[in-house]
């Protein structure tokens, strides 16, 4: 019996790239504007869609947290989230001292100066609150229903959640290599896509480099909190490593990082606990990963922010990626409300930020992964032999 071929998002990413590029060559006017047509209709289907992802979302993570195993969960996720948004910190302040070198304000202008090319024609599906709005609601939703310990309201936000990750599964993520190439297509024809192309190089190589300046930091904390060489420690995560790079799943990665995990000395109780717990809520490579894309891409097209506004923003994030689901492009989809909210991003820059983030989706998902191992080092000193 023959096995169906499946090829996974990163490459259809790649591939509605290379032949946005391709097409843009010769491919007419009307034809371009034809797949601008499914972009602007796409778009305004996202834009509708946002608040009900962080309704889904973040509702029924805040309830968990609120009812879950008290004080070794909460804090478990305070350390997750501390050290997202730690990472998210450390990315602006690399970004904003390194890409200036590398996005120069020519770039910027040139790309800036570029012709949009109109659809045909718009659907407008306005959404049924903004963004901030669904994040208040999803805040005192789920605070309500772990106060109350309302079963009815739960098993609702649940399947809720279900319905909003079904979607993302069979409608947004299969749909996310059309409207790549319909960018790529539209840029490539105005002109714009070498000069995105080169950003985009440089940019996923100081990602990289950061990614590993996270985890060489994490190692250092956790190996100073227990007392042992952090780098010892972290290589012996390497099998949980490149299992993520491979995988690019947190949740199919999880039996090597217990694996390896309980080689760096956790107990079987605390291993157990913190790294399904932190496959799930702990997502600092992606926090760094969308917050340097943001600032590249905001330099490029000469966006005005500063270093609180990112701030609200990392700290936003920070939340957003603790509820984001365990799909492929889960959390950059989770961030997008986000994006648009605080940082003021319009339907060209998600889609950038789309495919950057999209682009370098295995190393972020590996330093996730790596970094679970020292969290669960951390807690296994604060805890050591107690039981959950």
């Amino acid at each position: 019996m023959k096995k169906s071929f499946h090829l996974g998002l990163l490459p259809r990413i790649l591939i509605a790239i290379v032949l946005g590029i391709v097409f843009g060559l010769f491919l007419p006017r009307p034809a371009v504007r034809l797949f601008v047509t499914f972009n602007s209709i796409f778009s305004n289907l996202l834009q509708f869609l946002i608040p009900l992802i962080i309704i889904g979302l973040v509702t029924p993570a805040i309830s968990d947290i609120g009812k879950g195993a008290g004080r070794l969960l909460l804090i478990t996720v305070l350390i997750a989230y501390c050290d997202t948004v730690f990472a998210g910190l450390l990315s602006y302040g690399t970004a904003v001292s390194v890409f200036p070198k590398l996005i120069s304000r020519t770039t910027g202008q040139e790309v800036a100066e570029f012709e949009n090319l109109e659809p045909f024609f718009t659907v407008n599906i306005p959404a049924m609150v903004d963004v901030m709005s669904a994040l208040v609601f999803a805040f005192l939703l789920g605070l309500g229903m772990a106060f109350f310990g309302s079963q009815g309201l739960k098993n609702l936000a649940s399947e809720f959640k279900d319905i909003i990750v079904r979607v993302i599964e069979v409608v947004i993520i299969p749909l996310l290599p059309v409207y790549i190439f319909g960018i790529f297509l539209s840029m490539t024809h105005t002109g714009q896509a070498l000069q995105v192309i080169k950003v985009f190089i440089s940019i996923i190589g100081v990602i990289f480099a950061l990614h590993i300046i996270l985890l060489v930091f994490q190692y250092c904390l956790a190996g100073g909190i227990v007392g042992r060489n952090p780098f010892k420690l972290l290589g012996k995560m390497l099998p949980a490593y490149f299992t993520a790079l491979g995988t690019s799943s947190s949740a199919a990665t999880i039996p090597v990082t217990l694996e390896c995990t309980r080689k760096n000395g956790v107990s079987e109780e605390i291993a157990g606990f913190t790294i399904p717990l932190c496959a799930t809520i702990h997502l600092s490579g992606s926090c760094l990963k969308i917050t340097a894309c943001a600032v590249a891409l905001m330099m490029m097209k000469g966006m005005q922010f500063d270093f609180w506004m990112f701030l609200g923003f990392i700290m936003m994030l920070g939340v957003m990626m603790v509820a984001a689901p365990g799909v492929p492009g889960g959390a950059i989809m989770a961030a997008l409300g986000v994006l648009a909210a605080m940082l003021g991003f319009g339907e060209q820059e998600q889609a950038l930020m789309i495919a950057l983030y999209i682009t370098m989706d295995n190393f972020g998902t590996a330093c996730n992964v790596t970094g679970d191992g020292a969290i669960a080092l951390v807690i296994d000193k604060l805890f050591h032999r107690k039981r959950i």
